[in-house]
């Protein structure tokens, strides 16, 4: 699978193509939709630009993507650095359920925040799936330990080593302290600098992986990507 992750938590002026606008979210899953893209990430933002959790916005974002891509799966995010309370977020996910044509696919919860076992149990609960964020080799263990919660649809493995000489080393240690009987599907990606170069690795080794401005505004020739869906052609480029 390549998931398209359209935005993530960068700022307005950080592209002149980045989404923020559910509108704007809408057009580029149509955009990497017609590539064969049948997953997307995004994280919706209010009226000031700024990501947020508030049902309202979420479920602008999702039914926007949903109108123009029916069947596509829609991600987004429980990131603690929008919501600090872990109840807060917990009470946003349960929100969430309500939504009808807004309701969210899945949510991606990183499993070094505080409360992470608890906002999974409440995405569960409303019939949201989860991806699970795991940054280091220290939060595959982490997981190992509490073992993969109920409603997991895949683990995010994040090489957030923005060096390219390092990245996918980075990557194969989270992989290795993970192991092999998670009983979820991994999705593997970098970030940055680390993207391309573990996004290779990836597709080399068969693995789920995904790109998009949220990892990285440059294709792999070092230009500044036109758009989401330049980034995803180019990405299908090296997968084929």
């Amino acid at each position: 699978m390549l998931q398209a992750v359209l935005n993530g938590s960068r700022p307005e002026d950080a592209h002149p193509a980045l989404p923020v606008l559910a509108r704007h979210l809408a057009r580029d899953a149509r955009a990497v939709g017609r590539l064969g893209i049948s997953a997307v990430h995004v994280h919706p933002r209010g009226p000031d630009g700024q990501e947020t959790l508030d049902p309202m916005h979420v479920g602008d974002a999702v039914a926007a993507i949903r109108q123009e891509v029916p069947g596509m799966e829609i991600g987004v995010t429980t990131g603690r650095w929008i919501q600090p309370d872990p109840r807060l977020r917990i009470e946003a996910v349960l929100a969430w359920g309500h939504l009808g044509v807004g309701k969210p696919d899945v949510c991606s919860v990183n499993v070094h925040e505080k409360g992470w076992v608890d906002v999974c149990a409440a995405a569960a609960s409303v019939g949201i799936g989860v991806e699970l964020g795991v940054w280091t080799s220290g939060d595959a263990v982490t997981l190992r330990t509490n073992g993969v919660p109920h409603g997991t649809t895949r683990v995010l493995a994040e090489s957030t080593v923005s060096d390219p000489e390092t990245a996918v080393a980075e990557a194969i240690r989270i992989m290795r302290a993970l192991g092999s009987e998670l009983g979820a599907p991994v999705l593997l990606h970098g970030e940055e600098d680390g993207a391309w170069p573990v996004l290779e690795y990836a597709l080399r080794m068969r693995i789920d992986t995904r790109i998009g401005f949220e990892d990285v505004l440059v294709r792999p020739d070092g230009w500044l990507a036109t758009g989401n869906d330049d980034l995803a052609k180019a990405a299908l480029a090296i997968r084929g």
